[in-house]
């Protein structure tokens, strides 16, 4: 900051001229760039402000609050006493520079639009598209620019790399980022990485799901694994093989599958053209095994929204063949959980239409559960969901467990 000349601070320096300096300041601040300030106008000024705009002008010191500065005028004045080249130079050299608002903020909004105009990636690019991403990103670097464009580079890497077969989330950020614990939960990259790959997915998907099943379904649809034990499918009497030739033959028993062994086993599903009933509770899987044994036919349990394990083995039966047939709680839960198995693995439904609703609702003679909550549409007959209003609650699974064990007893 320049020194200010020793007439000037008298003039319009210290502590009592500062509203004052604040308020002339503010105007340089808010000029338009297409019409430099020509006159600032002055309100609610006190006698000792007067008298101060009087000695700078020339003037006497006028008892009206309000005042109208010519600026060309000022300048010359303070030009010809040699005090300082112009209003706007005097008021630097007493509090420092003038940072122009509109032009600061344009030089910002360019920085920025560099930096989300740089990433190729596809997603990236919708998702920085969007403002409040732009204003998350902003958040994640502190609004440095500089760190901004290196997550955005670091993001881009890694996107880049999906999808992946069964890679260790560890092992990718190494590979990408150089740093094993790089797309930790929490971490910028990660952050950026799993919402602009979220953002392609239905909103409401895992709206029933824990934060951390959420994000472990996320990087496990790009063939990711994180905490891959992390709850297991639960399934029954599903003929496959694994890559060694080695066959398991239906024992009657349930069994797990861990997400890790899913990705990395990858079993042949033997269930071309057959049909694979899945169900939401574990009750009714356990209810199969006592009462069927390896008299019941290929059953998997979603446990509720299906998170990461539960979403790959749907998805590996489907690729493999099967049909899949899909019952759940009549709640709204559950049919948020059936819509997410119709949409997203090409489910058909077992047992859950209205008339199947109407029916178990009967034998309830209304001792359902508490139908609680938003009103959700089943997207294979929106009657349900109606009828499923009108009388009020819900029927749990396990309810209906008469007509399932029939339909999944073999032949």
């Amino acid at each position: 900051m320049t020194r200010a000349d020793p007439r000037l601070a008298r003039l319009l320096g210290g502590d009592k001229l500062e509203s004052l300096r604040r308020q002339l300041r503010r105007r340089f601040e808010r000029e338009y760039l297409d019409d430099p300030v020509r006159e600032i106008r002055l309100t609610d000024l006190a006698p000792h402000e007067r008298d101060a705009l009087a000695q700078i002008t020339g003037s006497r010191s006028r008892s009206s609050a309000s005042i109208v500065l010519d600026l060309a005028a000022v300048d010359g004045t303070l030009s010809a006493a040699g005090v300082a080249p112009s209003l706007r130079a005097a008021l630097e050299q007493l509090d420092g520079p003038i940072v122009h608002i509109a032009s600061a903020r344009a030089a910002e909004t360019a920085r920025w639009n560099a930096i989300v105009s740089v990433p190729e990636h596809p997603r990236l690019k919708q998702w920085l598209s969007v403002p409040t991403n732009l204003g998350v990103l902003k958040r994640l670097s502190a609004s440095d620019n500089i760190l901004a464009e290196r997550i955005c580079r670091d993001a881009e890497a890694v996107l880049n790399h999906l999808p992946s077969s069964g890679t260790t989330l560890a092992r990718l950020a190494a590979d990408t980022l150089g740093d094993a614990h790089g797309l930790d939960a929490g971490r910028p990259v990660a952050t950026v990485v799993v919402s602009a790959m979220r953002s392609s997915a239905p909103q409401d998907e895992d709206a029933l799901l824990a934060e951390d099943d959420r994000v472990r379904s996320v990087w496990a649809r790009a063939g990711v694994m994180v905490n891959e034990l992390a709850r297991p499918t639960l399934f029954l009497n599903v003929p496959f093989s694994v890559t060694d030739g080695s066959g398991v033959l239906a024992t009657g028993h349930p069994s797990y599958a861990s997400l890790r062994w899913l990705m990395r086993s990858k079993p042949r599903w033997d269930v071309r053209e057959r049909e694979v009933f899945v169900c939401e509770n574990p009750n009714i899987v356990t209810i199969a095994a006592d009462h069927l044994g390896v008299q019941c036919l290929p059953l998997v349990c979603t446990d509720g929204m299906p998170a990461a394990a539960q979403r790959e083995m749907l998805s590996q039966l489907r690729a493999a063949g099967a049909v899949l047939r899909y019952h759940g709680d009549f709640d709204w839960p559950g049919i948020r959980i059936a819509n997410l198995v119709i949409r997203e693995h090409g489910a058909k439904t077992w047992r859950m239409s209205e008339n199947d609703y109407a029916a178990a609702a009967e034998r309830s003679h209304g001792r359902g559960t508490d139908l609680s909550g938003t009103d959700v549409i089943a997207m294979w007959e929106p009657s349900l969901s109606r009828r499923m209003t009108e009388h009020g609650f819900g029927v749990p699974e396990e309810a209906v467990a008469a007509p399932l064990l029939s339909d999944l007893a073999k032949e």
